[in-house]
């Protein structure tokens, strides 16, 4: 762009990359954040770009902000994918269709598997424990953050169910068919009743008066499953990668069941 003066942005030596291996966990907890807000920058930027193409208005200096932020997203994914590639954990998620290397650096950072003695302490921290409450002025009991990713996890076990080699997109799928059937036979009618009573000016309030749950609803459910699975698995690698106790789930130890979904 010969019309402008301004330096782009310095690129990560190898080095650097090299270095990136060794982050702390507060600092790729940083990264991760940093790398998702400069895609949504890197996207506004070519829509504002590609809206004044159209209206045949400048847009040079535009253009160069979305560069910038292309090439600083991708300067980001190369620390990342170096941090999550540097940890045996971080090895076995990348084997995962719907799992990069942002993500498992993600879950990583923000995961401290030694304060979760079961997954149920990742779900609650992920904010994946529908029972967990909290009243106004207490302190939210999960991390925003994680949670966030838990959905973009489930958007992309959504994206890659159709893969021959998937996995997790296919118990969603599967999950998705389940809801579907029991939702048609009525068996969410009280959660169904006790939303429309909640919120009875709801888009989907006449869905929830005929005793079902709406097709979004059902979509999120199926999510869940397969987020909270996955999870699952990551907590019982995890466990044992690091030689910490690796207890039965609850329904097996206590309840008497005997079906668990084993990892791929």
């Amino acid at each position: 762009m010969n019309d402008l003066t301004l330096d782009p942005l310095k690129r990560l030596t190898s080095d650097i990359v090299k270095g990136a291996a060794t982050l702390s966990n507060a600092e790729a907890r940083f990264l991760v954040d940093a790398y998702y807000m400069m895609q949504e920058d890197r996207k506004r930027s070519y829509n504002q770009e590609r809206s004044l193409v159209e209206s045949n208005e400048p847009h040079a200096v535009i253009t160069w902000f979305a560069e910038q932020s292309e090439l600083l997203e991708k300067q980001v994914s190369r620390a990342l994918d170096a941090y999550s590639a540097a940890h045996p954990v971080g090895e076995w998620m990348r084997e995962i269709d719907g799992i990069g290397p942002i993500i498992a650096a993600g879950l990583l950072a923000h995961i401290d598997i030694t304060k979760a003695p079961t997954v149920g302490h990742i779900w609650r921290f992920a904010g994946l424990d529908p029972t967990t409450k909290w009243g106004k002025g207490e302190k939210r009991p999960h991390n925003a953050a994680l949670k966030t990713l838990c959905w973009k996890i489930g958007e992309s076990f959504v994206k890659v169910k159709g893969k021959e080699t998937d996995f997790y997109g296919k118990i969603y799928a599967a999950r998705r068919e389940l809801e579907g059937a029991r939702n048609d036979a009525c068996a969410f009618a009280e959660q169904a009743k006790a939303i429309v009573v909640a919120r009875p000016t709801h888009a989907q309030a006449k869905t929830y008066k005929e005793g079902k749950l709406p097709d979004g609803h059902l979509h999120m459910r199926a999510k869940r499953y397969a987020v909270k699975l996955f999870l699952s698995h990551l907590w019982e690698k995890w466990r044992k990668v690091e030689g910490l106790p690796v207890p039965l789930p609850y329904p097996m130890a206590h309840q008497g069941h005997a079906h668990k979904i084993e990892a791929k």
